[in-house]
């Protein structure tokens, strides 16, 4: 008899810590927006006595820095004990020298990581890739998540992985877009987890602990005779990573029926076009492929998991062999680069084909700058002319050095029956809070797939805020705010002198005031 399917109402970092608390023994934490609810979560779960795979609470450490959260990381592995951080931004950085040290040990562990943007010309608390893109030295397998499901189902992979290859992993998922959107997904299973863990490399790990009565010599200094050789040494381990990493998506693919490669493809099996991304973006993608299939074109996508190590040979498996452009999107900015770090992977893996399609990079969403089906459309169009642009943006107008597409008209692809909504507020107004509420209620009480996202003013208390919810009988994968409305409400009644309220709502749509003001006075 089939096992019954639980599911639950909630966001990415609910997600990855339920995952993250079950496969550890040990977090040591030091909270940083977007990551801080991970944290709060499993010192929550802890402190209520919820046992983890190995049938004891998760013990919380707050440490008084990211680095030092990073090094207490270190030590524990040390120890032969099984643990874990969440992290984002400027504080994944502070804990890059420990990062380089985990790896070059070979220590076990998951990094969980809500990527944020870096404090450039100025400091964004929003989402992008720029401080994953930071530590692709450190020798850290990274792994990425485009959605809420796939934050658990990935935060799973990346567990048994780590174990298994004893390469550490840094799983990362889009900051506020996936890390804070709520949706209704399905929970794995402790015991079928518990099952797929390698008892043997586990056991392995262990025996590997310091032990006085069986003492080693570790964290030398060496000099240039063996230095070059010891860290050449690695080699097998990291080469072992695609396969093992392919092992357990297979294994977490016929648990859940979400299939799950390194790279997956989407789309026309003959496509001429295709789009190469990871994170959220990866749906927005997929909804645009859908939507310009149906009109006859030939258009695909492949998704990126496991960025780091790149695996050339199950990149190959899936793209086809159709394609004559394609685009690359970064959700970073390296300036001074030829390219942004994916667009330069994807040209290394071409580079000596004589028949290689034509490949261009682009920029999009930094600061979670919001990324739609229009701009995805602007990226293919861009694909089909005879010299497609390189270096190019979407989503801003660039009127410096004119590299952005064209901006078009938003429209509409969401699934048939999926009902739009959107509420302005401030922030501390309890419209939020509400908005939460409905959403969870609606997922939990009704057979409807549901989805919630909170655009905030980064002053956050008596800032600008506005909820997009969405909810319908088909899942739903539109990770970008709400453009097409078919129910808008305000609370603020100044925002109709300050915001275009109800740009894009669908005809026939509804709109709801919550004002002072009588019917004959709004008039």
């Amino acid at each position: 008899m089939a096992k019954e399917k639980k599911f639950i109402t909630c966001d990415g970092n609910y997600a990855a810590a339920h995952i993250a608390y079950l496969f550890s023994e040990v977090a040591a934490i030091y909270p940083i927006t977007p990551s801080s609810t991970m944290a709060e979560y499993a010192d929550e779960w802890a402190a209520h006595g919820k046992k983890n795979l190995f049938g004891e609470p998760l013990k919380i450490v707050e440490m008084q820095s990211e680095g030092g959260a990073a090094g207490a990381v270190h030590g524990v592995l040390q120890s032969g004990a099984l643990a874990t951080t969440f992290t984002a931004s400027q504080g994944l950085l502070l804990m890059i020298p420990n990062m380089y040290k985990i790896s070059g040990e070979l220590l076990p562990t998951v990094f969980h990581v809500s990527a944020r943007s870096l404090a450039a010309q100025a400091l964004s608390i929003f989402g992008d890739h720029a401080d994953v893109m930071a530590c692709r030295q450190t020798g850290f397998a990274l792994l990425a998540s485009g959605g809420v499901q796939e934050a658990m189902d990935m935060a799973a992979v990346a567990h048994l992985s780590t174990l298994k290859s004893r390469v550490p992993f840094l799983h990362f998922f889009d900051g506020f877009r996936t890390s804070h959107e709520i949706q209704k997904i399905e929970m794995l299973d402790s015991g079928d987890l518990k099952k797929m863990i390698s008892s043997k490399s586990l056991a392995a790990f262990r025996e590997r602990a310091l032990n006085p009565n069986q003492p080693v010599t570790r964290g030398t200094a060496q000099n240039p005779d063996v230095y070059f050789q010891a860290r050449e040494a690695s080699n097998p381990f990291y080469d072992a990573v695609p396969d093992i990493v392919a092992r357990y998506m297979g294994e977490i693919s016929e648990l859940t029926g979400r299939s799950y490669l390194p790279f997956t493809y989407y789309g026309d099996e003959n496509a001429d076009r295709i789009i190469i991304a990871m994170g959220s973006v990866c749906d927005t993608i997929k909804e645009t492929v859908d939507h310009l299939n149906a009109r006859g074109e030939r258009t695909g996508m492949i998704t990126v998991h496991l960025y780091r190590p790149f695996s050339a040979k199950y990149f190959l498996r899936v793209m086809p062999k159709s394609v004559k452009s394609i685009a690359v999107l970064d959700r970073t900015k390296e300036p001074g680069a030829l390219g942004e770090p994916l667009y330069m992977d994807v040209k290394n893996i071409f580079a000596e084909d004589p028949n290689a399609p034509v490949i261009v990079g682009g920029r999009y969403g930094l600061s979670s700058k919001d990324t739609t089906p229009a701009q995805i459309m602007s990226v293919f169009e861009n694909l089909g002319r005879k010299e497609a642009k390189n270096n190019f943006t979407i989503g801003i107008i660039d009127d410096v050095t004119f590299r952005s597409l064209p901006m078009k008209e938003e429209i509409s692809v969401a699934k048939p029956g999926t009902y739009e909504c959107k509420f302005f507020g401030l922030g501390s107004d309890g419209t939020v809070g509400a908005n939460k509420n409905t959403i969870k209620i609606i997922g939990e009480t009704t057979p409807k797939y549901c989805q919630a996202y909170f655009q905030y003013d980064s002053k956050k208390s008596g800032g600008f805020t506005c909820s997009h919810l969405r909810f319908g009988d088909k899942p739903i994968n539109s990770p970008y705010l709400v453009t097409t409305p078919d129910f808008v409400a305000c609370h603020v009644p100044s925002y109709l002198h300050k915001y275009d309220i109800l740009k894009g709502i669908k005809k026939g749509g509804t709109f709801l005031l919550n004002s002072l003001w009588d019917a004959e006075e709004t008039k």
